[in-house]
């Protein structure tokens, strides 16, 4: 005879077992990693991303229909780290659910932030680094292979073996870019705290950021402005790197209040762009921003 517990515990097999089979396709947050996403899963099973071209992966939300398509989803690919602050709650629900997640910048051996309020935090930002990136494409091909059944597995390594070659040729490409700037002149000033990484991969010094923060949701006071005012004059920045896709107000009155010909230049920096808007992928992203960067601080020859 078949006890009550049994049963119970039969039926709650049975039901798990179901919430699985239901589960399909892969929901990525942010658009930058959803590109990575793609290139490696092709049209070998649906990506769904969350986070529109030109929205803030710091506060962006979604809709209830967008939080119902994570739990039913076979795999959540995010980038941790604290940077999708408007969604994490839905992806820590999701986990909780027994719904496969991927903390991308958890895998990239992530550095932290060493200044101003967020320092000793770490730092999300690893897709300014060409070989961090490498990595991240890496562990999403591993996890979609070893958590989404049915895909073609075959074409997944090839798509990625393909597309690592791709990136290997940006890193090298990159290199020698950056390598034209002279020393002396590698100073990045930003909007907020987001090229950490580039700066340790390619020798730069970052010499501060508007926002003082790894966050485009805190602000500056009045004696940060003046603080960062004075180190761009001790330095001799030329630039204020701004995100394209912010308002460029704080880094247009820094500039002025450095009594210096600064010169603010926009980048794509936390998200990517609509087709034709100039970083509609990691790859072109990647390549417009070290362009950017190459052209703004290589000094008045150029």
């Amino acid at each position: 005879m078949i006890s009550a517990l049994s049963v119970a515990v039969l039926m709650s097999l049975i039901s798990a077992c179901s919430a699985d089979s239901d589960r399909s396709g892969i929901v990525v947050t942010t658009n930058i990693l959803g590109d990575l996403t793609k290139a490696v899963v092709g049209d070998t099973v649906p990506v769904t991303v969350l986070m529109q071209a030109g929205a803030d992966p710091h506060s962006f939300a979604i809709s209830a229909r967008q939080a119902a398509e994570i739990e039913r989803s076979a795999l959540v690919v995010h980038n941790g780290l604290g940077l999708e602050e408007g969604v994490a709650r839905h992806v820590q629900a999701a986990a909780a659910a027994g719904v496969p997640t991927l903390a991308v910048a958890e895998r990239v051996d992530p550095i932290e932030y060493t200044s101003d309020e967020s320092a000793g935090k770490p730092d999300p930002h690893f897709w300014t680094d060409p070989r961090r990136v490498r990595t991240a494409v890496e562990a999403i091909s591993a996890e979609v292979l070893a958590r989404v059944d049915g895909v073609d597995g075959a074409a997944v390594r090839a798509n990625t073996e393909r597309y690592l070659a791709e990136i290997d040729q940006l890193d090298r490409w990159m290199t020698d870019r950056f390598a034209a700037i002279p020393a002396e002149r590698r100073q990045l000033v930003t909007d907020h705290h987001v090229f950490g990484y580039l700066a340790q991969r390619f020798g730069f010094r970052v010499v501060g950021a508007v926002i003082p923060s790894g966050t485009t949701l805190a602000s500056p006071s009045a004696a940060d402005l003046d603080g960062l005012a004075a180190a761009i004059r001790a330095a001799g920045v030329s630039a204020i790197f701004a995100d394209s896709a912010q308002p460029d107000r704080l880094s247009r009155v820094l500039a002025e209040h450095t009594g210096l010909t600064v010169r603010v230049i926009g980048l794509h920096t936390e998200s990517l762009t609509a087709p034709g808007g100039g970083a509609a992928t990691y790859l072109e992203m990647a390549r417009a921003n070290t362009e950017a960067i190459a052209r703004g601080l290589a000094g008045p020859t150029t």
